[in-house]
């Protein structure tokens, strides 16, 4: 389980961005995490930079993956969908699903969730 924001445990480091401009100002090799946005999108697929992207339907999900996106974070019901439809499809990208504290790790991980994101990270 993937588990990005957590104190105890090390995570790859995000770079919450806006815009391509934003791009400029980003750690080299860090993700780049934006909430959903077609032009970020497909800058980062041209580009080969690593994305995690906040969605809020299947279908911007879809987009995410056939785009390569590392990852795709959303709320937890539309993660437990998106799921099981990565599963299916073998989706590259890793489902993670918003959570706000490690008490709900466990029912994650009984939903079979590839990972979390502590919300703070994307505020």
């Amino acid at each position: 389980m993937i588990i990005i924001g957590d104190d105890l445990i090390p995570f790859e480091e995000l770079n919450l961005i806006n815009s391509i401009e934003d791009i400029k100002n980003t750690k080299a090799n860090s993700a780049l995490l934006f909430f959903y946005n077609e032009e970020l999108l497909k800058y980062c697929f041209k580009n080969e930079l690593s994305s995690a992207v906040v969605v809020k339907s299947i279908k911007e999900a879809i987009y995410c993956n056939s785009l390569n996106a590392k990852y795709i974070i959303c709320e937890k019901k539309l993660a437990k969908k998106l799921q099981k439809i990565a599963d299916n499809y073998m989706y590259d990208s890793k489902i993670l699903a918003i959570i706000k504290s490690n008490d709900e790790l466990e029912n994650i991980a009984k939903n079979e969730i590839d990972g979390v994101i502590y919300k703070d990270l994307i505020l």
